[in-house]
């Protein structure tokens, strides 16, 4: 039961948390529902210590929230961040996903 952070993905979160004042005290990433799929992955600024019931998982000091009904649909993914010719961004590996949109912003479980 848990969530990867990869070194890139940590080393993001670090250099795009220390562009925020005051610094957040982590990242929330989760589950919503929306998109052409059905749902789409969210990412928020923790500017509060994670909640009672979150799961915390952390990376080279970066603290990752997720709330329990998130966790079921993320068990077992892996945050990278990646970089290329396209752009750059976040990117879940989430092997539940059984199938996702075009861009990749969407997914289905």
């Amino acid at each position: 039961m848990a969530i990867e952070i990869t070194d890139k993905a940590a080393d993001a979160i670090r250099k795009q948390a220390a562009k925020r004042t005051p610094a957040p005290l982590g990242l929330r990433v989760g589950i919503r529902g929306g998109g052409c799929t059905g749902f789409a992955y969210l990412f928020e600024w923790a500017d509060t210590e994670p909640r009672p019931e979150d799961l915390v998982f952390e990376k080279d000091g970066v603290r990752v929230f997720v709330d329990p009904k998130s966790h079921k649909f993320l068990d077992g993914t892996r945050l990278d961040y990646f970089t290329g010719l396209m752009g750059h961004g976040f990117k879940f590996e989430n092997p539940q996903v059984k199938g996702q949109c075009g861009c990749g912003e969407s997914v289905q479980f």
